[in-house]
């Protein structure tokens, strides 16, 4: 399944890259962040809060320059914290992936700012690997691979630097097996946040 996914990504990359015009913007840089995650369960058994976490990473950017839409590629690493409550016991788990958004993109052009500040929009889905343990003690198991689609925005200042903010809607179940709470089966979501800053050279 990773290698599929794997090989999805590098295609659609390769086919994005071979449409895009001759003079297209290409462009790489670091990016680094802040998330706060929430899991959405399938019961009301469990009640989960929100949880602030981290990321850092590389980027890569295609822009086609007049019309300002392209698509950015990024290798990251994700740490996402959750907290819920469960039968008055809270549980807690830490969890490491690499995750691999892949975002449509589209600069809005506005005339004599453009060289200081371009607001910009995203959307795309987002691949994520789990790299931290796969099991919490008496409680779950947490699948090795997830998928979600991010919908974000951002401003580009002084053509170097991208602030943007982005909300992460799990499409897949993130966690698996609630064997000791009697309730088996149960299944959790990734709902996130994430702000970054990246300096693109």
């Amino acid at each position: 399944m990773k290698k599929r996914i794997l090989s999805f990504l590098i295609a659609i990359v390769a086919i994005i890259g071979s449409t895009m015009p001759a003079h297209a913007d290409f462009r790489f840089g670091l990016k680094a962040g802040m998330n706060v995650n929430s899991l959405h369960f399938s019961s009301k058994t469990f009640d989960a809060s929100n949880r602030a976490g981290f990321t850092g990473g590389a980027m890569i950017e295609f822009t086609v320059p007049v019309i300002g839409v392209g698509f950015d590629l990024s290798a990251m690493y994700v740490r996402r914290n959750s907290q819920w409550l469960n039968e008055n016991n809270i549980q807690k788990d830490n969890r490491s992936y690499i995750d691999i958004p892949l975002n449509l993109k589209w600069k809005m052009n506005i005339p004599v700012v453009n060289n200081i500040i371009r607001p910009y929009l995203t959307t795309g889905p987002s691949f994520a690997f789990l790299t931290s343990k796969k099991s919490l003690e008496n409680a779950y198991t947490n699948r090795s691979f997830d998928t979600s689609w991010n919908f974000g925005l951002g401003v580009e200042l002084f053509k170097h630097v991208q602030v943007g903010a982005s909300y992460g809607i799990g499409l897949t179940k993130a966690l698996k097996t609630f064997g000791t709470t009697g309730t088996a089966g149960i299944n959790g979501r990734n709902r996130y946040w994430t702000v970054t800053a990246a300096y693109l050279f």
